[in-house]
């Protein structure tokens, strides 16, 4: 049994040739024709000399052009790096280097940075440039559409492994990304459907995904995030296994979030957390559009804070809401299903941890109900970071003879089994000897009705040692009373916990993804004067 990317592909479009893969705008393709396409870009590349084993960059955006080459990259038993599109030169160069490309697909709007970054990667050897609708001129490579032309259509790439290498470079919020190395078939169980999420259940072999599909009609999932981050890849993959069809966007919109769910009827939408989730519940609430199609909503990959959950359940309280807890390093690690909370609470996430997911506390040894720990996982593991043996030894531990990866997230256990995630050891506050958690603080400010978005670190203080301050977004045309916002969170969270610094942005700046940006919020509080915040203690 091979469990590789490319083979679990290759089984559904020897199932569902005829049905339609993936939906971008106006643009449609048939698994049949997606698969001819990336057999002819994967003809092409191999002639270039890219071989088993090698690592090829995708500098893109959302497209279908965009699938065909992470399909190309596979067939080939190659690796494909996901390149960030908002890099700049210096970021890309790293990138490049660190990932030791050997061929780039891009946009062929990033020409001019790709064009003043590659005589600084001489193991970039091919560049295939993608139509994006652009008109600036190419820095030399060869466009999608010659390298089609001039590869063979036929499947005949001999027999694949298990063993071959998935690449994904993390969103680098709080320093340079790292490159985490997985085997096909351990990132297939445990972020590909090939183990059921819901059961903990292993698939019997490779065919078993796609045979689920065969008499039934394809479910349409909307994959919201950009294929640059881990979350789209495997919604879309996942999703390309079993035989369904595929929505991407070009841009994120909330209101064209709607139009395309109408346009396509789509039954499953993935997105990220509440930079994604708010606007989109809030487009819903205006009425404008119909949303009937919908019958699963996951987010996953950020924080999906309890007052936006509580939206979801009162304006779509047929559908199915879950939050699932994951990372680049653990993959799946546990499912909450959004269920109503009482007015006014605050809650952390919460979710029944996955079959080999626990907490372990500082001895190593799994923490009782109601202790705090680090969050691990056993079983399908990811073999560590690309040349980075050092964080390799920390992210990856073995005790009594079981490896676990560790990465970074507190957790604490509760009396009925469940998991409360408390967030990354990296990120929490202590100020005072009592320990902080940000996205906790982040709920609290959000539930006020005038702000839509909020950020929470923690700066260093004389008397402390830390203090916790926040960043935060109004709604249009709201003015904030601090003082208000004070009283607001008092209510709700403990006094040490309320942030004794507020900056007002016009936007919090978040990565591509949706996750929360540290070092911007940390320059933006260096560089500017915090508001006036009284407080009684």
């Amino acid at each position: 049994m091979a469990a590789n990317i490319a083979d679990l592909f290759e089984h559904a479009v020897d199932a569902f040739e005829d049905r339609t893969a993936v939906c971008f705008g106006d643009q449609a393709i048939s698994y049949a024709r997606l698969e001819e396409r990336a057999n002819r870009l994967a003809h092409f590349l191999h002639d270039r000399g890219v071989v088993p084993g090698d690592h090829v960059g995708l500098y893109a955006g959302n497209s279908i052009e965009a699938v065909v080459a992470m399909i190309a990259v596979y067939k080939l038993r190659a690796a494909v790096v996901n390149v960030n599109y908002r890099y700049v030169e210096n970021e890309l160069q790293f990138l490049f280097d660190d990932a030791s490309l050997v061929a780039l697909i891009h946009d062929r709007r990033f020409a001019g940075r790709v064009a003043a970054v590659l005589p600084t990667v001489p193991s970039v050897h091919s560049v295939v440039v993608l139509p994006d609708g652009s008109d600036v001129s190419p820095a030399g490579g060869v466009s999608y559409e010659e390298a089609l032309a001039a590869g063979d259509p036929v499947r005949d790439f001999g027999e694949r492994s298990a063993d071959d290498i998935y690449l994904l470079y993390t969103g680098g919020t709080t320093g340079y990304p790292k490159g985490v190395l997985w085997r096909h078939e351990d990132v297939w169980r445990t972020l590909g459907g090939g183990v059921d999420f819901m059961t903990g259940v292993p698939l019997e072999d490779e065919w078993q995904q796609s045979a689920r599909g065969v008499g039934a009609d394809p479910l349409v999932r909307l994959c919201l995030a950009p294929l640059i981050h881990g979350n789209a890849q495997w919604a879309a993959l996942m999703a390309l296994f079993a035989g369904d069809t595929v929505v991407m966007l070009p841009h994120f919109d909330a209101d064209e979030v709607w139009r395309a769910i109408d346009r396509h009827r789509v039954n499953v939408m993935v997105l990220i957390g509440d930079a994604m989730a708010r606007p989109i519940i809030e487009a819903y609430a205006t009425g404008r559009h119909d949303g009937s199609s919908i019958g699963a909503i996951n987010s996953s990959g950020a924080l999906f804070s309890p007052v936006v959950k509580q939206q979801y359940m009162e304006l779509l309280p047929n559908v199915l809401v879950t939050d699932a807890v994951g990372a680049s390093e653990t993959g799946f690690t546990g499912l909450g299903v959004v269920a109503d909370v009482p007015g006014g609470a605050v809650q952390d996430p919460r979710v029944m941890p996955g079959p080999t997911t626990v907490v372990l506390g500082d001895d190593g040894r799994p923490v009782g109900p109601g202790e705090v720990g680090r969050l691990a996982k056993s079983g399908y593991l990811p073999l560590g970071y690309y040349k980075d043996p050092v964080k390799t030894a920390q992210l990856l531990t073995e005790i009594d003879g079981v490896r676990y990866v560790l990465p970074g997230d507190l957790a604490r256990l509760e009396d009925d089994g469940t998991i409360t995630l408390l967030g990354r050891g990296s990120t929490c506050v202590n100020t005072g000897g009592e320990k902080v958690f940000p996205e906790e603080v982040e709920g609290a400010l959000k539930m006020h009705p005038d702000i839509f978005d909020a950020l929470v670190i923690g700066l260093p203080d004389d008397r402390l040692g830390q203090r916790v301050a926040a960043l935060v977004q109004s709604r249009p045309g709201a003015k904030l009373d601090l003082a208000a916002v004070e009283e607001h969170l008092r209510e709700r969270i403990a006094g040490y916990k309320v942030p004794r610094a507020i900056w007002l942005v016009d936007e919090i700046h978040r990565t591509i993804s949706g996750k929360a940006d540290y070092r911007w919020a940390h320059q933006h509080a260096a560089e500017h004067p915090a508001e006036e915040v009284t407080h009684a203690d």
